[in-house]
């Protein structure tokens, strides 16, 4: 039951079984937690965010077109509740230099503080790129979304998913320059 595919466990929600919205739940609250954290950079909001996602996903599963991935689906609202919760809070730009930014603490700092600040500083820089720049990295190196998959959750046709994420890695890589090693 574990690799029970969306389309199953959607329609033994249809029919009643609420366990199949849960298993739902379990299968898809980290994904889209994640992608509501790096548009909004509040781990108090991407909670709130994933929990409206889920509302409406039971609210509004009757508008759901099976022909599409359900995770390009609700990862779609999950984006789209993300940037309107910027819109109503105004905070679209700009950022503070630290993100506090959720994750398991290293066993051995020192042993691991170059990997660490290394990794902060990719962090820090994606935080400070703008909103459409990290939605489109972070669904295609985070999220391992296609291309294809990226275009349905933005609504965007291949080439400007793909012109995007171009530009977008331009960006970063201009941001992380002195960490290149030659």
């Amino acid at each position: 039951m574990d690799n029970e595919s969306d389309q199953a466990l959607l329609e033994r929600y249809r029919r009643g079984d609420r366990t199949a919205f849960t298993e739902l739940v379990v299968r898809y609250q980290r994904p889209l937690y994640n992608a509501a954290f790096w548009v909004l950079r509040s781990a108090e909001d991407a909670n709130d965010i994933t929990q409206i996602v889920f509302l409406k996903v039971a609210e509004q599963l009757d508008e759901y077109d099976p022909q599409y991935k359900f995770f390009s689906w609700i990862y779609r609202i999950a984006v789209n509740e993300s940037l309107n919760l910027l819109r109503r809070n105004k905070r679209e730009e700009p950022l503070d230099d630290e993100v506090d930014l959720p994750g398991p603490e290293r066993n051995n700092p020192e042993s691991q503080f170059g990997e660490a600040e290394v990794s902060r500083r990719i962090r820090s820089a994606l935080m400070n790129l703008p909103t459409n720049d990290r939605i489109v990295l972070s669904l295609r190196h985070f999220s391992e979304c296609s291309y294809q998959e990226i275009g349905q959750i933005l609504d965007l046709d291949e080439k400007t998913v793909k012109s995007r994420l171009y530009e977008a890695r331009h960006r970063l890589r201009d941001m992380l320059k002195d960490l290149r090693t030659n």
